[in-house]
């Protein structure tokens, strides 16, 4: 790391900074080494940690699931299986609360992205500098275990549902009826553009919403994590005040992680139900 990681400023920005691929300011292509060159590369950056994180979770899952699939016990199950068709049996129910239509896909759907989402969120329960610090020993400038505190991934999954919703809109009430629902709602045909602005609008909140609400949460909760982590490099040294500190944290870090523990549950669970919610206002004549 550079000498900036060892101030308060250099240390936030450390850890909030993606490993970004992209095209730098001398022409070639390659890895950011600091914020200014990833800021430089533009749009068609790739923020590498992320991509990386989400396909190697979204791989670990779907082993976890198909391991208990081929070893499944019709007795005494064991643990894992017991805790994956408690899981099943969770989201079903969730689904057919939320879920009025038809739709062999809507259960799987709202299973993978929960279970995505939340190794997702999990990762932010890892110690805050651990991974960093081992990637920086490696040679990697930065490293975000994280996925759902970068935008792109949390709006990649957003637009993801959106485009779903589109295709079952059109799918079950055919191109006239959907724009139709875009153009004479509320109002019918007389007030058809406020009714084309206010349904506009309603539909694109739903991605934008999904996206910001996750990503704003974990973001939010990862910057708590490295400001508590703060408190005993800002005060190292040997008295009673730093003592103090130093205990602080742990407690302080202990009692946020369990805390967090609620909240990526929570958002996952939030993430999973709208998009069902989403699909089912899809499948329906009016909403």
């Amino acid at each position: 790391m550079s000498s900036e990681v060892h101030t308060s400023a250099g240390y936030i920005k450390h850890h909030l900074q993606n490993l970004t691929y992209g095209q730098l300011p001398d022409g070639t292509w390659g890895i950011a080494h600091s914020a200014e060159e990833a800021k430089a590369m533009g749009f068609w950056a790739l923020n590498l940690d992320t991509f990386i994180m989400s396909l190697l979770l979204g791989a670990v899952v779907m082993l976890v699931f198909r391991s208990v699939a081929k070893s499944a016990v019709s007795g005494i199950p064991g643990g894992l299986q017991n805790f994956c068709e408690w899981s099943l049996e969770f989201i079903d129910n969730s689904v057919r609360g939320s879920f009025s239509g038809k739709n062999d896909m809507v259960g799987p759907l709202a299973l993978t992205i929960f279970f995505w989402v939340l190794t997702m969120n999990l990762m932010d329960l890892l110690p805050i500098d651990y991974v960093p610090l081992l990637m920086s020993a490696l040679g990697v400038p930065f490293f975000k275990i994280v996925p759902s505190t970068d935008p792109n991934a949390t709006f990649g999954m957003a637009i993801g549902v959106f485009v779903l919703v589109l295709y079952y809109s059109v799918k079950m009430k055919g191109l006239g009826g959907f724009v139709g629902e875009l153009t004479l709602q509320p109002f019918g045909k007389w007030g058809m553009p406020v009714n084309l602005l206010l349904e506009g609008v309603n539909l694109i909140a739903k991605p934008i919403s999904l996206a910001l609400r996750l990503f704003g949460n974990m973001y939010a909760g990862e910057m708590i994590f490295i400001l508590i982590a703060l408190m005993g490099g800002a005060w190292a040294g040997l008295s009673v005040g730093s003592a103090t500190l130093y205990g602080s944290q742990i407690l302080l870090s202990l009692g946020w992680a369990i805390f967090h523990i609620l909240i990526v549950t929570l958002q996952a669970f939030i993430f999973m139900t709208l998009t069902v919610v989403y699909l089912d206002m899809a499948h329906q004549e009016h909403h």
